[in-house]
């Protein structure tokens, strides 16, 4: 019997997640399996995969065909290297405590290297948040000058309108007719 270590799907539409399985070569994606040894959700950022790491050994140990994208799981997650020293081991290359500190050692620059990059994404995150709230602030300082600029104008338009209202109010300075001046009088014609 071929066994193939592949993933069966999972989750709603748009928004899938994975068991990690191993299964007949011969059983449909989302079938039958022989054992699950772990889950992948690609959404997340970065995805999360938790793998039962003794049993995927076991079984890529023991003739196991990995898919493409389940490889590069596996592989991501330290099982092909730990694969590769256990058979430096077998050869003699080296004894097992050895191919053990160079695996921890490659597993502690994994986790390093994880940890950056999640810093730099949260980083990004709180400069993209920072930027955002400048914006925010920049644009409700535009919209309370503009705010003031129209109430003031209207308190403009209301003085300007009450000034008139009065001016129409006040009784209208009486004119008195400028005496005339004395104007030479002709000669009355006897």
């Amino acid at each position: 019997m071929a066994t193939k270590i592949r993933l069966q799907r999972h989750g709603r539409k748009s928004y899938a997640f994975y068991q990690i399985v191993v299964a007949d070569s011969r059983a449909p994606r989302d079938g039958r399996f022989i054992e699950r040894i772990g889950s992948y959700n690609p959404n997340t950022n970065p995805a999360t995969i938790d793998l039962n790491f003794e049993r995927a050994l076991y079984w890529l140990q023991v003739g196991a065909q990995p898919t493409d994208t389940t490889r590069n799981i596996l592989s991501r997650e330290g099982v092909y290297l730990k694969k590769h020293l256990l058979g430096g081991v077998k050869k003699g290359a080296f004894d097992e405590a050895a191919a053990e500190t160079k695996f921890q050692a490659w597993l502690k620059d994994k986790q390093n290297a994880l940890q950056a990059v999640k810093n730099k994404d949260s980083e990004a995150a709180q400069a993209a948040a920072k930027a955002q709230l400048e914006a925010e602030k920049e644009a409700n300082k535009a919209r309370a000058a503009e705010l003031a600029k129209k109430k003031a104008e209207i308190a403009a338009e209301q003085a300007a309108a009450e000034a008139a209202k009065k001016a129409a109010e006040a009784p209208a300075p009486v004119v008195e007719p400028a005496p005339e001046a004395a104007t030479p009088e002709a000669p009355a014609a006897e």
